[in-house]
């Protein structure tokens, strides 16, 4: 699976610049809110930002290590969660109506799938649930490359529908602990500055947990992002991946929800570094290798709310702040406007 990104014309920054320091405030006074601003119109390169139909994709999996109870519920629990999610019943649904965010649902490799399929589910499996990765390789070659292009795919769908913003979430019992080996792996960092308490799992849990992601690491031989997804990846993780490649490939700006869709995004980047520019970080979460993993990246997020829920949630909460910026963007006066010389 390749793709081809291009990286935005950085010779529009300094003029985006000065548009945004030539309107009537102190300069930086919008903080965050600027660079915020400047990104999409970096991204757009248009004099009038918009954001239409921003939409999140929302990739459920299962993972095998959730066997070993690394978590506080069983896997059933991802399929009633999918159900949840299409009735309109979760968290994120709430905030995505608070919003006006439309919502899609990829069954990205369910153990249980949802049967009868409900009208609204996005049917993209790459098998029920992957292998166990503290015993064996999670995935194939050929399940990452399928992912990989699946979770492209839904994402230039929603981009030929109109949306110019999307954004990623996931579900999946035990993909904390998938994503902590993933980055333990790309990064080369001991399993316990990477492993948190995921669902809010007890001391001993999490001992377990970090045991089993130590053992399992003497499995990453390979540097190779495509061979750390496989190893130890999710369906749900490296759909997301996929997403955001894809997201990057169409020109359009991609929020990252929390620990795990930043684990997608720096296997993107890893994959193709063109796609960090088209990436907004929604929040810092509450799991512990999440700010060290942003640090890495370089990544300021927009929002700092102690939230561990995942499902897309931060990322939904982040879209007033980008309406929030394109409108000041748009719309504030300058000082020139109001006759003021400088």
């Amino acid at each position: 699976m390749s793709w081809t990104i291009k990286r935005p014309d950085l010779k529009t920054l300094p003029e985006i610049q000065a548009r945004i320091a030539s309107l009537i405030k102190p300069p930086g006074a919008l903080g965050q809110l600027e660079e915020l601003a400047a990104q999409m119109a970096l991204v757009q390169q248009s004099p009038s930002l918009s954001i239409t139909r921003p939409t999140l994709l929302l990739f459920a999996g299962d993972h095998g290590i959730a066997e070993e109870g690394v978590s506080l519920v069983g896997p059933e629990v991802s399929t009633l969660m999918v159900r949840a999610f299409l009735n309109g019943q979760a968290a994120v649904n709430c905030f995505a109506r608070s919003v006006d965010m439309r919502m899609e649902v990829i069954d990205s490799g369910l153990l249980a799938p949802v049967h009868p399929r409900p009208e609204g589910l996005i049917e993209r499996r790459a098998g029920a649930g992957t292998a166990n990765l503290a015993h064996e390789a999670a995935m194939s070659a050929q399940q990452v490359d399928d992912c990989l292009g699946w979770g492209s795919e839904r994402a230039q769908h929603h981009v030929r529908q109109g949306a110019n913003l999307l954004a990623v979430g996931e579900m999946g019992i035990g993909n904390t602990s998938a994503a902590s080996a993933l980055m333990a792996a790309l990064l080369q960092l001991p399993p316990k500055d990477c492993v948190g308490r995921g669902s809010g799992i007890s001391e001993e849990r999490l001992a377990l947990k970090q045991a089993l992601l130590e053992k399992a690491m003497l499995r990453a031989g390979s540097e190779d992002p495509l061979d750390l997804l496989a190893e130890f990846g999710g369906f749900e993780i490296v759909q997301m991946t996929g997403a955001i490649l894809g997201a990057a490939e169409a020109g359009v700006l991609v929020v990252i929800d929390g620990f795990i869709a930043t684990v997608a995004a720096i296997f993107a980047e890893r994959l193709h570094p063109e796609a960090r520019y088209y990436m907004v970080f929604a929040h810092q979460s509450a799991e512990q290798g999440h700010a060290l993993l942003l640090q890495h990246m370089e990544a300021r997020p927009l929002l700092t709310l102690d939230m561990r829920l995942g499902e897309g949630s931060g990322a939904v909460l982040a879209l007033p702040l980008l309406r929030a910026a394109a409108a000041f963007y748009n719309d504030m006066a300058s000082f020139s406007d109001l006759g003021i010389e400088l």
